[in-house]
């Protein structure tokens, strides 16, 4: 899952960058509102953590109505020192989904990001399947046929992305774009050997294949 972190200060974006990358996600980070306004309505994220007061053309409040005004769906976590009723209810009417004030533990912001994250998909459980394969996003394991399977950050990024798009086909450039950030050097056969790594745990040593290729468009997970 691809997160974008719109915030000023930077210890604070470089605190969250790693705790989020820690959880498996994919981060990008900018660091005044015409960046974050740039690319909060150019490039596909799952969710966006954006601060209220912000250098530049837009502040938060600004970017998420562009948002919604561009019929940008994104969930959208608000940061901010200002506490009070009267801001918290401007930033939710603003088109903010949550708004968490500062300072807050990260333990927090990472609860509400799954919490925002389950939104889009009906709410969606902590646990994600697709025939016997099972996908913990809180405890970050996954078995299938009731046996545990080891993945690396990357392979658990790439699977829960495609579980939480079952069926569904997916192209190379769509799953570099919710997978890796933006700043990831990352070529489509990238996602070859990816696709391969996963096969070779989920698949291989089982006899129904659940990753399927989509000749001439990429790869879907069905079981």
């Amino acid at each position: 899952m691809r997160v974008l972190i719109i915030e000023d200060e930077h210890k604070i974006a470089r605190a969250l960058k790693k705790a989020l990358e820690q959880e498996t996600y994919a981060v990008d980070v900018a660091f005044d509102g015409d960046e974050g306004y740039a690319m909060a309505t150019t490039e596909p994220y799952d969710i966006a953590i954006i601060d209220r007061m912000l250098p530049g053309s837009y502040d938060g409040l600004g970017i998420v109505k562009a948002m919604r005004h561009a019929k940008i769906h994104t969930p959208v976590l608000f940061l901010s020192a200002l506490g009070s009723v009267a801001e918290r209810t401007a930033g939710l009417d603003a088109g903010a989904d949550d708004y968490l004030v500062k300072p807050f533990a990260l333990e927090e912001l990472i609860s509400r990001v799954r919490a925002l994250l389950r939104r889009p998909t009906e709410q969606q459980p902590d646990i994600l399947q697709a025939g016997d394969l099972k996908l913990d996003t809180v405890t970050y394991s996954v078995e299938r046929a009731g046996k545990n399977v080891q993945l690396t950050s990357k392979e658990f990024a790439l699977l829960e992305y495609m579980l939480r798009n079952p069926g569904r086909p997916l192209s190379k450039e769509v799953i570099i774009s919710h997978v890796w950030d933006y700043d990831a050097d990352i070529l489509p056969n990238t996602v070859e050997v990816y696709i391969k790594y996963l096969r070779n745990k989920i698949d291989s040593p089982f006899k129904k294949p659940l990753i399927h290729t989509v000749r001439g468009f990429g790869y879907k997970l069905e079981a």
